[in-house]
């Protein structure tokens, strides 16, 4: 068994976070964002105000030199997308971005597409009951379809690179406040959208 304070990164995150993980998961499966259409149409307005807070991480050059492919992993287009297929309108910002450009904290970004990328790793449940609501990856579900390379594919690459850097404690510190951060800030629009 691998001492979890000389564990990978990724794994460092995983046991520091999973408690936070668990109550989001809990709480977003609560509210039954499957359960029809129109609370489909609810968890899409959670999905696309966390990826709008996210959107400036994906065009920045620092983040772009250590994640791979980082500007395709911007699943917030095809959120967009998924909303006006099913006749919705991106719902307004509640709050700016907390990423400004030319502001950011590559540490504390990382944790919070550390939450993003896992989130996309967990989909492939989420895109199976999208489909029992005739949703898929046309249609009402681009945002959880797999990337063509596969899901395990595209995260291991994501954690081989977050595992690779050189971080000193402080900066590790951040990125795991960071994490904790975006699975806080999912929670408070889950309770913002379902109630």
């Amino acid at each position: 068994m691998t001492d979890i304070a000389t564990a990978p990164l990724s794994k460092r995150l995983k046991s520091v976070t999973s408690d936070t993980h668990d109550r989001l998961d809990n709480r977003i499966m609560s509210a039954r964002p499957f359960a029809d259409v129109a609370n489909y149409r609810r968890f899409l307005a959670v999905q696309y105000a966390f990826h709008r807070d996210l959107d400036p991480l994906y065009a920045d050059p620092v983040l772009a030199a250590l994640v791979p492919d980082l500007a395709a992993r911007n699943r917030l287009a095809r959120i967009g997308t998924d909303l006006a297929d099913l006749g919705d309108a991106a719902p307004i910002a509640d709050r700016p971005s907390p990423f400004a450009a030319g502001t950011i904290d590559v540490p504390t970004a990382l944790g919070w597409l550390y939450v993003a990328e896992g989130s996309n790793l967990g989909a492939a449940f989420l895109y199976k009951a999208a489909a029992a609501l005739g949703l898929h990856g046309e249609h009402g579900a681009r945002h959880l379809a797999g990337h063509p390379d596969g899901r395990a594919q595209h995260w291991r690459e994501f954690t081989g690179a977050l595992d690779g850097l050189t971080l000193g404690d402080a900066e590790e510190a951040r990125v795991v406040d960071g994490a904790r951060a975006a699975f806080v800030r999912v929670h408070d629009l889950v309770e913002a959208g379902f109630g």
